[in-house]
Parts: C-alpha cells; sequence; structure tokens
C-alpha cells in the first residue's frame, strides 16, 4: 500500500476531499495539521488513516518529526503534498530532506516561485511577458519607469497572492512605496499590463500530459479587489479557449511538470500593446503550481460535470483518471463584500437564481480579502445568462 502524507488536510476547508479521494483508491492517508483531532470534521477525520497533530505547521522541526514518525511506523512516504501555495516550499523542503522523489524539490523551488525567475521559461515556451526589474531604490526604478511608463506594479517576488501588490502611478506613489516596503523582502517592479487574467488549470500525469484541462476568467483585478475592498467575480470557462490551451501546454513543458494539479495564470490583452501583443492575445503573468485556491476545485467540479479531486487522486493511484468527462457549462463566482448597499438581498438572490445556485457560503475571514465576504457559486448555459447574474448579484443603490 503507498503512504501519502498530506499537510494541513483541514484548511483549506474543502481539500479533505483530496484526502477521501486518495483513500479511496486504496493509499494509505496521512495528515499532519495543527488543528486539534477532536475539532476536525466527520468527513476529514473519515479519509484519513491517521492523524498528527503539531502546535504550528510553522515550525519545521514539529512537522519533519512528523513525517519521520510516519516513516517509522508506516514506512517509505510515496507522496507529500499539500496543494497549498503557502506551503510549497515546506513540502519541497520535506520532500528534499526524506529523499521523496513524486514532487519538487528544494531546488526547484526559484523557478517556480519566483516571479522574475518564471518569465525566462514563459519565454523559453514562446510567451511574452511583461518587462521588469528588481527593486533597489529610487534611481534604478525611475530609470524603469523611463522605459515603460507609468504606471508599474510592484509585489514581492516570492509572494502569495495578491498581498502586498500595489499600482504605482506617480513618483510620489513610488516614493512612499520604497519608504513603506518590508524590509529585507525583494520586490519586483512589471510595465502595467492592460488585460484581464484567464487561467490554465490542468492535472498533469507523469509524463507532463494533461489529462483534465479547464480554465477560469478574472476580468476584475485581484490587486484592485484587495486594495479597494472591492467585490469579487470570477468564472469557470464552459470550454477552454485554443489559445490558453497551446500557452498552457507550453508552459507544462517549459516548467518541467510533472504529476501535479496547477494553475497557470495568463493576461488576455485588453488594448494593443506595444512589445506584449495585439488586443485578444495571451501574455505570460505566473505560474502556481497547486490548484486555483478557494472553492475553484469545487467550481472545476460544476462547470464539467466532473471530480477534480478524484482525477487528481486518481493521477497518483494510477497516473490516468478514470471520471468521464461530463457536460459544461459556465460557473460563476460572486463574492459580496460586507457593508455594501446592494438592490437585491441574500433572500432575494436565493429565491430568483436558486435552481442555479451551487454553493452559498460565507467566506473564511483569511480569505475575504480577495475574495468577498459572501459567497454564490452558480451554473449556467450560456455567457448571456451568466452576466444577468452579475449585474443583479453585485448592483447597489
Amino acid at each position: 500500500m503507498k503512504n501519502a502524507v498530506f499537510i494541513s488536510p483541514n484548511f483549506p476547508t474543502n481539500y479533505w476531499q483530496f484526502c477521501r479521494e486518495l483513500k479511496n483508491n486504496g493509499l494509505n492517508v496521512l495528515g499532519i495539521g495543527d488543528q486539534p483531532y477532536d475539532e476536525l470534521t466527520a468527513e476529514l477525520k473519515d479519509s484519513l488513516n491517521e492523524y498528527y497533530k503539531v502546535s504550528s505547521l510553522e515550525n519545521y522541526d514539529e512537522v519533519y518529526r512528523a513525517v519521520a514518525f510516519f516513516i517509522f511506523k508506516h514506512g517509505r512516504i510515496d507522496w507529500l503534498e499539500s496543494n497549498n501555495e503557502y506551503w510549497l516550499e515546506r513540502d519541497a523542503r520535506l520532500r528534499t530532506d526524506f529523499r521523496i522523489g513524486s514532487g519538487f524539490q528544494t531546488e526547484d523551488i526559484p523557478r517556480i516561485k519566483y516571479k522574475s525567475k518564471m518569465k525566462e521559461f514563459y519565454q523559453a515556451a514562446g510567451i511574452p511577458a511583461a518587462r521588469y526589474h528588481l527593486v533597489e531604490g529610487l534611481k534604478d526604478c525611475r530609470a524603469f519607469i523611463r522605459q515603460v511608463g507609468w504606471p508599474v506594479v510592484v509585489k514581492p517576488d516570492n509572494g502569495v497572492g495578491a498581498s502586498d501588490t500595489h499600482k504605482l502611478t506617480c513618483d510620489r506613489e513610488l516614493q512612499d512605496f520604497l519608504a513603506g516596503r518590508v524590509e529585507g523582502v525583494p520586490y519586483i517592479m512589471e510595465e502595467f499590463v492592460h488585460a484581464e487574467v484567464n487561467s490554465y488549470d490542468a492535472i498533469i500525469d507523469s509524463s507532463g500530459s494533461p489529462i483534465f484541462e479547464t480554465g477560469n476568467v478574472t476580468p476584475m483585478s485581484i490587486m484592485d479587489i484587495v486594495n479597494n475592498e472591492d467585490n469579487s467575480v470570477y468564472y469557470i470557462v464552459k470550454d477552454l479557449p485554443a489559445d490558453t490551451r497551446r500557452a498552457g501546454r507550453a508552459a507544462v513543458r517549459s516548467f518541467g511538470v510533472r504529476s501535479r494539479f496547477v494553475h497557470f495564470e495568463f493576461f488576455r490583452l485588453t488594448q494593443d500593446q506595444e512589445g506584449l501583443g495585439k488586443k485578444g492575445d495571451v501574455v505570460a503573468l505566473e505560474v502556481n503550481m497547486r490548484p486555483c485556491g478557494g472553492f475553484s476545485p469545487d467550481m472545476m467540479n460544476f462547470a464539467n460535470g466532473t471530480n477534480v479531486y478524484k482525477i487528481w487522486a486518481d493521477m497518483i493511484a494510477f497516473d490516468r483518471s478514470t471520471v468521464p468527462e461530463g457536460e459544461h457549462a459556465f460557473c460563476a463566482f460572486a463574492g459580496r463584500r460586507d457593508g455594501k448597499n446592494f438592490v437585491l438581498s441574500h433572500r432575494d438572490i436565493l429565491d430568483k437564481y436558486g435552481a442555479q445556485m451551487r454553493m452559498v457560503e460565507r467566506i473564511p475571514d483569511v480569505l475575504a480579502g480577495a475574495m468577498g465576504n459572501q459567497m454564490y457559486v452558480a451554473v449556467f448555459p450560456t455567457r448571456r445568462e451568466m452576466d444577468r447574474f452579475y449585474r443583479d448579484v453585485l448592483k447597489c443603490r
């Protein structure tokens, strides 16, 4: 029996389903987390063969001892994974230290975590990327801005999500950023790209071939949603565009992806932009070597009539999918921000769209910055019906 260690199986709250499908496929599923066992959901308890509680997942020595204990008790670990961006480097270090070969190692981290390193692999795949500069001080930043013009975007070179990301439109904002930036954190500055974000989401087998593909569109900037405390909107596409598929598969080859669930982000230009392309072209943004965050895996299921948790577990157990393809639709996410005066009440929305609704939940505080406070996930056969849903749910007085 293969042994699989899953780090933080209790968060995000939907990730217990990865564990369930691993167990259903005959793996010995061993969880490591910081939540007391008695507080785990019944579904997660049933999905684990054993659970090891640490006082903090931030404490590497504790997590290391947990993995060592599992090896002592159960033998060699075949897989170790969290599917979580926050623990990506930790996962790689554990695999390296324990010689677990099925996944990224410490030496792989720079090209998959540092935004500046990603660009050369995108360019090797023939995908254009925004010009960039690693921030040092005022003089070098001004020199870069003279090349690309205002505005520019600055963010940590090794960051998670849109946290600490800033759009700078003038010299005063540049000086304020430099004065307030986090000490010791390397920042990357990029030319501003006029675009919406399109993603390539896929589960890749051991040969680097996709066994499941889909994508999402974020018409609003996540950076603006976080910084302006705005509502959140994105959707899973009904059918993956051919150019997104080509770019995604090329990036998979360039980055050497094997046996992973990936979320690759691209810009789709909303206007012609010199050096990048014409309106509608696909441009590189960044790679994420894990599933799209939040409730996106569930949305992929709703949009494709499938079970990506099962497909991922099949990839690990059998290196192929045993899940038949289902009917396709658009799956829309709308995250409403508390404190706004919406035209439709919560009850109004449920009364009008109850038949299309698939999930209605309060969003955990740790995710609310990027996703809003109250979420609605609904499925529609046409783009027109989905757009009407967004207008109704997000319209304010």
